[in-house]
């Protein structure tokens, strides 16, 4: 932002704030204006690189109401999920880096407590901030610390269990906290559930104050002796209305006090409520209205649509603060269209999966474009459920609905899907129920960096007994394993598949079920020169690409491996794997997953159980999270391309002619 006076003639403020000290001895109105040059900033600034925007909007005047209270980070504010949180960074030093945000080796795309010390929590899943909250006061109050804690919650974060758990606590043992709730009827699509009605049931709405008012004067003014019996009841008669009409009762039986609703873009009303809170020394809610997309007209007035649309900003997505021309759609090389995403791709499948079986269901948890059943959602809305962030319902949900008969697909990302582990354990393979899960983003999912890279399910499933794992290597064959899923009738089934562009092979009319547990050759391979032996590259999921484009590059220095696509981690196909160790010399398995309980390792203890010893080097993701980034830019950091691959194969070889040789 430049240094020219603005809009109202005033100098500009934010260019002189490098810490959040630097608010304090400005007036609400230099608050408020400084409160939109940040939004002004992050409109420029997140329109021409990419990333998360409407959230953020929405909480500029808080963030600004904030640091002018507290003294961060000796007083802790934590941001839920942190899509909410770009306002907080700006004010925290990291202005001058804010075009580096979720760019490679850039600014973290949440709070991150590498990053700065006025990030408290390093989060990127929601719920959790009420939690971290009472955790860290009542650790200062054992530990003698002084500072206050403020919790930032947007209201759809309210739907996840674990929130409800940690103001149950804090109630209970009066911790002296402050939580925010962000109430914009917005998380990353449309709020569901009675929760979310129940916020939305007074939320500024001047009808249902008065409303309330004209039945409390109504009642009293009853004929017969009838309104001064009501009169005579006073307290009583005004709290059981209250009951009935205020958003704030459920918090005061819990033990809170409950304040709002605030208008959470006026400066000098949030300051005045937030200070309030922090003085009263006993759990406070300060319930505050947002729009999501504040400032930027198209999410501000485009109702709930506009809102999900503009949740997050693509790069060069706004000119001159209005939205670009949509760019044309890419073409591949042979200039045809791009293949399609594989959310898209699984999207349909689903629908058609319905339409052919009754029975078919489609679960998502506050996730409907991410995960593709928005297309289920319009095309048949009764085989469609929402259960908002709560990824534990969503698996007991599917759980109930199989018992029934039903056969419910729980759309779930691989790294949300951790949340419900216990669920997966105890109810769904404890009792080998028939259920689907669809795990979406799984492996490095780029941008969003480790809080959603989907890493480790492999790992977190392959150990469970009952379950079926599998996954494709391409669009067709997604179509395929998800029909042979819904046809599965001995327990459940984790099909995992990749963010972003597929591979280009078509989708089939026809799917045809894949025998559980079988996996196949696609390449034979020869031995390789000067006595290196033979080398099978055995793919999984994505892996196969890799191992095809590995062996296109082995063979440009005459090594001819062969490849193979597992298809399944559990059952893996025992009997292929025996065949390959028998007739090649190095065994290579490719797979986007942590190496640690993954596939390679499933590969190496079923041959090891069967009495065999090959040779196997397994290539996979290293054992630390990974930073956040293009998928191209990752990958070729922890070695997962073809190009890489083939190195290390080569190096392989070389050390076993070298061997042969000294032998």
């Amino acid at each position: 932002m430049s240094d020219t006076p603005t809009s109202n003639g005033a100098e500009p403020l934010l260019a002189r704030v490098e810490a959040p000290s630097d608010l304090r001895s400005l007036s609400d109105e230099q608050l408020a204006q400084l409160a939109q040059e940040v939004r002004e900033l992050l409109i420029d600034t997140v329109g021409e690189i990419g990333g998360h925007f409407g959230a953020n909007l929405g909480t500029c005047e808080l963030a600004v109401a904030l640091h002018s209270l507290l003294d961060s980070p000796t007083d802790k504010i934590l941001w839920d999920v942190g899509h909410q949180a770009y306002p907080h960074k700006i004010l925290t030093g990291r202005r001058p880096m804010l075009h580096t945000i979720r760019q490679y080796r850039g600014l973290a795309p949440f709070c991150s407590i590498a990053e700065s010390p006025h990030d408290i929590m390093g989060a990127g899943h929601a719920s959790t901030s009420v939690g971290y909250a009472v955790g860290i006061r009542e650790g200062m109050r054992k530990m003698g610390q002084d500072g206050r804690v403020v919790a930032v919650i947007g209201d759809g974060a309210m739907t996840g269990g674990v929130a409800f758990e940690a103001i149950s606590q804090a109630g209970g043992l009066g911790t002296p906290i402050v939580v925010v709730l962000n109430d914009n009827g917005m998380s990353i699509a449309p709020n569901v559930g009675a929760l979310s009605r129940y916020f939305n049931r007074v939320r500024l709405n001047p009808k249902l104050w008065h409303a309330r008012e004209g039945v409390e004067g109504g009642l009293a003014r009853l004929p017969g002796g009838i309104g001064s019996a009501f009169e005579r009841l006073g307290p009583q008669l005004k709290e059981s209305i209250k009951a009935f009409w205020a958003p704030g009762l459920w918090w005061e039986e819990l033990d809170w006090v409950y304040t709002g609703v605030v208008d959470g873009h006026d400066v000098r009303a949030l300051r005045a409520a937030l200070r309030e809170a922090l003085e009263a020394e006993r759990p406070v809610v300060v319930h505050i209205a947002t729009v999501k997309g504040k400032g930027f007209a198209p999410a501000e007035n485009g109702g709930l649509e506009g809102m999900e649309k503009w949740h997050a900003a693509k790069p060069k997505s706004i000119h001159n603060g209005a939205p670009a021309p949509a760019p044309k759609a890419p073409k591949a090389a042979s200039g045809k269209a791009a293949p399609p995403q594989y959310t898209q791709v699984f999207g349909e499948a689903l629908v058609r999966e319905c339409q052919r079986d009754e029975r078919v269901v489609g679960i998502t948890a506050a996730m409907n474009s991410g995960t593709g059943l928005n297309i289920l959602q319009k095309a048949m809305p009764e085989r469609y459920f929402d259960v908002g962030i709560a990824e534990q319902q969503a698996v007991l949900f599917a759980a109930g609905l199989s018992l029934q008969g039903a056969k419910p697909v729980a759309a779930i990302y691989s790294t949300f899907l951790q949340r419900a582990y216990d669920q997966i354990v105890h109810d769904v393979c404890l009792q080998k129920l028939n259920v689907v899960f669809a795990m979406d983003r799984a492996g490095l999912v780029g941008d969003d960096g480790p809080t959603h890279h989907g890493a480790f399910d492999i790992a977190y499933l392959r150990c469970l007994p009952n379950i079926v794992l599998m996954a494709p290597r391409d669009e067709a064959m997604l179509v395929h394993m998800l029909r042979t899923a819904l046809l599965h009738d001995d327990g459940p089934i984790a099909l995992r598949y990749p963010r972003g562009e597929a591979a280009g092979a078509g989708v089939p009319a026809d799917p045809q079920a894949i025998p559980i547990g079988t996996g196949e050759v696609l390449r034979e391979g020869a031995p390789s020169p000067s006595n290196g032996g033979r080398v099978a590259l055995i793919g999984y999921g994505t892996g196969v690409g890799k191992a095809l484009a590995a062996a296109d590059q082995l063979a440009e220095r005459g090594i001819q491996p062969t490849v193979a696509d597992a298809r399944f981690a559990k059952p893996i196909d025992a009997a292929l794997m025996a065949q390959l160790a028998a007739e090649h010399d190095l065994l290579v398995t490719v797979e986007e997953g942590v190496l640690a309980g993954g596939f390679g390792s499933a590969v190496w203890e079923t041959l090891s159980e069967a009495g065999a010893s090959p040779r196997i080097m397994r290539v996979g993701l290293p054992d630390r999270y990974v930073t956040h980034g293009k998928p191209a830019l990752l990958h070729e950091e922890v070695g997962y391309t073809g190009a890489r691959i083939a190195e290390r194969v080569a190096a392989a070889i070389r050390d076993r002619q070298s061997a042969a040789i000294g032998a």
